[in-house]
Parts: C-alpha cells; sequence; structure tokens
C-alpha cells in the first residue's frame, strides 16, 4: 500500500468515526488505516466516535486495539470524555481497553468531575460501581466532584442524588475547597437545603 492510499484511508476513518458508521470505520481499518491517526485538533477516530456518543463504532475501534487514552489539542480523551456525556454505554464500551482512569482533563480533573458538575445521575451510579475513579480526586480549581456538584449545580433532584451517591461511595464530605470552604457551607450559601442537610447528616456520622 502506497503512503497515499493510506492517507485516503485515514480520512475515511476519521470521516466515518465522526459519523458514526461502525461499517465504514471497519472498511477504512481493513483498507490500511491506523487507529491512532487523528485530525486537525489531536482528535483520534476513537475521541470522536465517544464525542459523538456512537457506540457501534467506538466498539469496532476499541476491537482493533485503538487507544482510550489519546488526548487530543484540549486533553480530551475518548474516556474522559464518557464524563462530559454521562454515556453509561460509551463507558461500558471503553473500559475492556483498560483506560487510565486517572487521567486528567485540561482543569486537571478526571471524568467522574464532569459527571458530577453535569448530574450525570445514571453515569455516576455505573462509574462508581463498574470503574476505579478516586472518589476524592481534586482538579486544578481545588474542587472535588462532590464540590463541583453542589458549586456548579442547580440543587435539583439530579445533583441532590449525585450528591448522595458520592457520599456512599466514601467521599470525604468535609473536604473544602482551597478558600476552606466545605461542600455544606456552599450548599447552605446557595440554599440547597436538601444538599446542605445531605451533606450536615454526613458530616456528622463521618
Amino acid at each position: 500500500m502506497s503512503r497515499q492510499e493510506q492517507k485516503k484511508a485515514e480520512a475515511r476513518l476519521i470521516e466515518a468515526a465522526e459519523a458514526g458508521d461502525a461499517g465504514g470505520v471497519k472498511a477504512a481499518l481493513a483498507a490500511g488505516a491506523r487507529t491512532e491517526v487523528s485530525d486537525a485538533s489531536g482528535r483520534t477516530p476513537l475521541l470522536l466516535a465517544s464525542l459523538g456518543d456512537h457506540v457501534a463504532a467506538a466498539r469496532v475501534l476499541v476491537e482493533a486495539g485503538a487507544d482510550p487514552d489519546a488526548q487530543d489539542d484540549r486533553d480530551d480523551s475518548a474516556w474522559l470524555v464518557t464524563g462530559v456525556t454521562g454515556s453509561v454505554e460509551m463507558m461500558r464500551t471503553l473500559l475492556p481497553a483498560e483506560p487510565d482512569q486517572a487521567l486528567r482533563n485540561r482543569f486537571g480533573g478526571t471524568a467522574l468531575i464532569p459527571a458530577a458538575e453535569r448530574g450525570h445521575v445514571p453515569y455516576i451510579r455505573a462509574a462508581l460501581r463498574e470503574a476505579s475513579m478516586e472518589v476524592d480526586h481534586v482538579n486544578g480549581l481545588g474542587w472535588t466532584a462532590l464540590l463541583e456538584a453542589v458549586i456548579l449545580g442547580d440543587g435539583g433532584p439530579d445533583h441532590q442524588e449525585t450528591v448522595r451517591l458520592l457520599l456512599a461511595a466514601g467521599a470525604t464530605p468535609d473536604l473544602a475547597d482551597r478558600d476552606g470552604v466545605t461542600p455544606r457551607e456552599h450548599a447552605e450559601r446557595r440554599g440547597f437545603d436538601r444538599m446542605a442537610e445531605l451533606l450536615r447528616k454526613a458530616e456528622a456520622e463521618g
């Protein structure tokens, strides 16, 4: 195969992965495309499939040995993106590829932290049960998943359940931010009474 033919196959692979065309992904790989080729932003086919929640395409790539930890120009990886999208199915598709679950995004956080920020309850529940991310990991802002759920959440049912799940998984309830403000204090300041109650009870039991 010539280099020109390979480049064409890799261009087709990137296009197919982004579109979620599993058959196209398989054909491009069979034509000689490398799994770790990337687009102008450094995004690999597996990352593109993860961003679009194209599970079938991602499964083909994982089976072909694609790297779930390859990061783009924004430090996103296929694995890290699952915390943003909240896709439980994609998370489970990537787990057999043994992703580095301590890998950090551009904010210094693991996949669990953006999931908590967004209140992705099904994802958080599955990740805490099936993956092995550190529940008390502190990102570059000085925030844990628990702090993000309170500070950046809306205080509604999904973020309340996020707090409950994190506490049940062993999150330290009074692990404060860089200014010494605890999750409970943030919840009280924002008028999130139910959250504050959950955190107050966890502090008392801790």
